[in-house]
Protein backbone atom coordinates (compact mmCIF):
# COMPACT_ATOMS: atom_id res chain seq x y z
CA UNK A 1 0.00 0.00 0.00
CA UNK A 2 2.97 2.17 0.80
CA UNK A 3 3.84 2.04 -3.23
CA UNK A 4 0.00 3.39 -4.44
CA UNK A 5 0.91 7.18 -3.74
CA UNK A 6 4.33 7.00 -5.97
CA UNK A 7 2.68 5.22 -8.55
CA UNK A 8 -0.59 7.73 -8.30
CA UNK A 9 1.87 10.65 -8.91
CA UNK A 10 3.33 9.28 -11.34
CA UNK A 11 0.28 9.40 -13.39
CA UNK A 12 -0.42 12.75 -11.84
CA UNK A 13 2.43 14.04 -14.41
CA UNK A 14 1.10 12.59 -17.24
CA UNK A 15 -1.99 13.33 -16.57
CA UNK A 16 -0.93 16.96 -16.23
CA UNK A 17 1.19 17.67 -19.09
CA UNK A 18 -1.83 16.08 -21.44
CA UNK A 19 -3.20 19.52 -21.28
CA UNK A 20 -0.63 21.90 -21.75
CA UNK A 21 -0.69 23.61 -25.12
CA UNK A 22 2.00 22.47 -27.60
CA UNK A 23 4.42 24.68 -28.31
CA UNK A 24 5.39 23.87 -32.56
CA UNK A 25 7.55 26.23 -34.71
CA UNK A 26 5.92 26.67 -38.06
CA UNK A 27 8.55 25.82 -39.75
CA UNK A 28 9.92 27.27 -43.08
CA UNK A 29 6.31 29.89 -42.72
CA UNK A 30 8.40 31.32 -39.54
CA UNK A 31 11.54 30.59 -40.23
CA UNK A 32 12.91 34.12 -40.21
CA UNK A 33 11.48 34.68 -36.76
CA UNK A 34 13.84 32.23 -35.09
CA UNK A 35 17.12 33.37 -36.41
CA UNK A 36 20.68 31.17 -35.52
CA UNK A 37 23.09 32.11 -32.93
CA UNK A 38 26.57 33.77 -33.97
CA UNK A 39 27.92 29.93 -32.65
CA UNK A 40 25.85 27.89 -34.91
CA UNK A 41 27.53 25.07 -36.52
CA UNK A 42 26.16 25.04 -39.97
CA UNK A 43 27.16 24.86 -43.88
CA UNK A 44 31.27 24.75 -44.26
CA UNK A 45 33.05 27.50 -46.58
CA UNK A 46 36.54 27.88 -47.72
CA UNK A 47 37.61 30.97 -47.20
CA UNK A 48 40.18 33.53 -49.60
CA UNK A 49 42.52 36.10 -48.87
CA UNK A 50 42.33 39.16 -49.19
CA UNK A 51 43.49 39.18 -53.19
CA UNK A 52 41.00 36.01 -53.64
CA UNK A 53 43.80 33.19 -53.64
CA UNK A 54 42.66 29.91 -51.41
CA UNK A 55 43.14 29.90 -48.07
CA UNK A 56 43.49 25.96 -48.31
CA UNK A 57 46.73 24.81 -48.34
CA UNK A 58 45.68 20.94 -49.27
CA UNK A 59 47.32 19.70 -46.16
CA UNK A 60 44.44 17.18 -45.18
CA UNK A 61 44.33 17.74 -41.42
CA UNK A 62 40.52 18.57 -41.51
CA UNK A 63 39.94 15.15 -43.48
CA UNK A 64 42.06 13.46 -40.34
CA UNK A 65 40.27 15.11 -37.77
CA UNK A 66 36.54 14.26 -39.22
CA UNK A 67 35.32 11.39 -37.09
CA UNK A 68 32.54 11.45 -39.61
CA UNK A 69 34.77 10.60 -42.57
CA UNK A 70 33.05 13.40 -44.48
CA UNK A 71 35.59 15.17 -45.62
CA UNK A 72 38.04 14.49 -48.67
CA UNK A 73 40.53 16.76 -49.99
CA UNK A 74 43.40 15.65 -52.52
CA UNK A 75 46.15 18.53 -51.87
CA UNK A 76 48.09 19.76 -55.11
CA UNK A 77 51.56 21.59 -55.83
CA UNK A 78 50.91 25.12 -56.93
CA UNK A 79 52.87 26.37 -60.16
CA UNK A 80 54.24 30.05 -60.67
CA UNK A 81 52.13 29.86 -63.50
CA UNK A 82 48.88 28.47 -62.07
CA UNK A 83 49.22 29.44 -58.27
CA UNK A 84 45.35 28.90 -56.13
CA UNK A 85 46.92 29.56 -52.77
CA UNK A 86 50.28 31.44 -51.14
CA UNK A 87 51.83 28.37 -49.88
CA UNK A 88 53.05 25.17 -51.68
CA UNK A 89 50.49 23.21 -52.23
CA UNK A 90 46.37 24.37 -52.68
CA UNK A 91 43.11 22.09 -52.04
CA UNK A 92 42.86 20.53 -55.67
CA UNK A 93 39.95 18.18 -54.89
CA UNK A 94 37.65 19.41 -52.15
CA UNK A 95 34.58 17.42 -51.27
CA UNK A 96 31.95 17.26 -47.70
CA UNK A 97 29.53 14.25 -47.57
CA UNK A 98 26.48 16.41 -45.51
CA UNK A 99 24.98 12.78 -45.77
CA UNK A 100 27.82 11.84 -43.24
CA UNK A 101 28.63 15.00 -41.70
CA UNK A 102 27.39 15.81 -38.10
CA UNK A 103 28.57 19.66 -37.87
CA UNK A 104 30.76 18.98 -34.68
CA UNK A 105 33.89 21.36 -35.84
CA UNK A 106 36.37 19.28 -35.35
CA UNK A 107 37.54 20.07 -38.80
CA UNK A 108 37.62 24.05 -38.33
CA UNK A 109 39.72 23.79 -35.22
CA UNK A 110 41.92 21.37 -37.17
CA UNK A 111 42.64 23.66 -39.71
CA UNK A 112 45.88 25.80 -39.90
CA UNK A 113 45.22 28.66 -41.80
CA UNK A 114 41.72 29.01 -40.82
CA UNK A 115 40.22 27.74 -44.20
CA UNK A 116 37.44 26.22 -43.57
CA UNK A 117 34.63 28.01 -41.27
CA UNK A 118 31.00 27.11 -40.49
CA UNK A 119 28.18 29.12 -41.53
CA UNK A 120 24.93 29.83 -40.19
CA UNK A 121 23.11 28.07 -43.31
CA UNK A 122 21.10 25.57 -42.27
CA UNK A 123 19.31 24.00 -45.09
CA UNK A 124 20.85 21.95 -46.89
CA UNK A 125 18.11 19.14 -46.93
CA UNK A 126 18.19 17.30 -50.48
CA UNK A 127 16.09 14.60 -51.67
CA UNK A 128 19.21 12.91 -54.02
CA UNK A 129 22.19 11.31 -51.72
CA UNK A 130 24.74 12.89 -54.29
CA UNK A 131 23.82 16.30 -53.97
CA UNK A 132 24.41 16.18 -50.39
CA UNK A 133 28.22 15.97 -51.71
CA UNK A 134 29.34 19.57 -51.93
CA UNK A 135 32.60 20.07 -54.20
CA UNK A 136 35.04 22.77 -53.85
CA UNK A 137 33.16 25.38 -56.27
CA UNK A 138 29.69 24.83 -54.26
CA UNK A 139 31.86 25.36 -50.44
CA UNK A 140 34.44 28.45 -51.81
CA UNK A 141 33.36 31.40 -50.36
CA UNK A 142 32.35 34.56 -52.59
CA UNK A 143 34.71 36.83 -54.81
CA UNK A 144 34.36 39.93 -52.38
CA UNK A 145 35.37 43.51 -53.88
CA UNK A 146 38.57 43.76 -55.34
CA UNK A 147 39.30 39.94 -55.57
CA UNK A 148 40.93 38.24 -58.31
CA UNK A 149 39.91 34.78 -59.03
CA UNK A 150 42.47 32.17 -58.74
CA UNK A 151 45.18 31.23 -60.24
CA UNK A 152 46.77 34.31 -60.33
CA UNK A 153 50.43 35.33 -58.74
CA UNK A 154 50.84 36.25 -55.47
CA UNK A 155 51.26 40.20 -54.27
CA UNK A 156 54.35 41.56 -55.58
CA UNK A 157 56.92 41.13 -53.15
CA UNK A 158 55.27 39.29 -50.92
CA UNK A 159 56.43 35.65 -49.78
CA UNK A 160 53.88 32.92 -48.04
CA UNK A 161 54.32 34.45 -44.72
CA UNK A 162 53.17 38.01 -45.52
CA UNK A 163 49.80 36.33 -46.35
CA UNK A 164 49.64 34.16 -43.14
CA UNK A 165 50.34 37.23 -40.82
CA UNK A 166 47.34 39.03 -42.81
CA UNK A 167 49.61 41.69 -44.44
CA UNK A 168 47.55 41.83 -47.50
CA UNK A 169 44.93 43.59 -47.27
CA UNK A 170 44.01 43.22 -51.27
CA UNK A 171 45.69 43.19 -54.68
CA UNK A 172 48.50 44.52 -55.10
CA UNK A 173 48.30 46.03 -51.78
CA UNK A 174 50.63 44.99 -48.31
CA UNK A 175 50.44 46.44 -44.87
CA UNK A 176 53.62 46.30 -43.79
CA UNK A 177 53.15 47.68 -40.22
CA UNK A 178 50.71 44.56 -39.21
CA UNK A 179 52.00 42.55 -36.66
CA UNK A 180 53.39 39.26 -37.38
Amino acid sequence: MAELPQAVRGFWVTFSTMFKKVVTEQYPEDADKYPTQPRFHGRHQLNRWADGLEKCVGCELCAWACPADAIYVQGASNTEEERFSPGERYGLVYQINYARCIFCGLCIEACPTRALTMTNEFELADNNRADLIYEKKDLLGPLLAGMIPAPHAMVEGTTEQDYYANRVTGPGTVNREAKS
